[in-house]
């Protein structure tokens, strides 16, 4: 069973940087999985932020291009999602997610996803 375990984020300031970790207990190795980040917002729908295939592909969701960058280390079974210029409308609720899949392949669903972390919690004050 994988376990993923979440850190980082907590309180920011707009323009500013916060960096988020997911620590992942799995049986296999980890660059067998797809890694994601996902958040929400009170009252909004779960979207997904970044994602990162097995063997390295990457999507962002529009709104996080150019600012958000995910990453991993597969040797420490972590994934990262650096958060540079925050907006307001970063404010949510953010989740690290992983699944081991069939296809390599970079996914925004978040029904595809299998495991998921305990959630942070990212403020921002103007």
């Amino acid at each position: 069973e994988v376990q993923l375990e979440q850190s980082g984020g907590g309180s920011g300031q707009v323009g500013g940087s916060l960096r988020l970790s997911c620590v992942a207990s799995t049986p296999y190795p980890y660059h067998e999985y797809t890694v994601g980040w996902f958040r929400q917002a009170p009252g909004l729908q779960r979207e997904g932020v970044a994602s990162l295939a097995c063997y390295g592909t990457i999507t962002y969701a529009d709104s996080v291009k150019g600012r958000f960058t995910i990453s991993r280390d597969n040797d420490k079974k972590t994934h990262y999602l650096q958060m540079n210029s925050l907006e307001l409308g970063d404010i949510a609720m953010y989740y690290c997610a992983a699944i081991r899949p069939l296809v390599c392949r970079a996914t925004m669903s978040a029904a595809e996803f299998r495991w998921w972390g305990q959630g942070t919690k990212v403020t921002l004050s103007s």
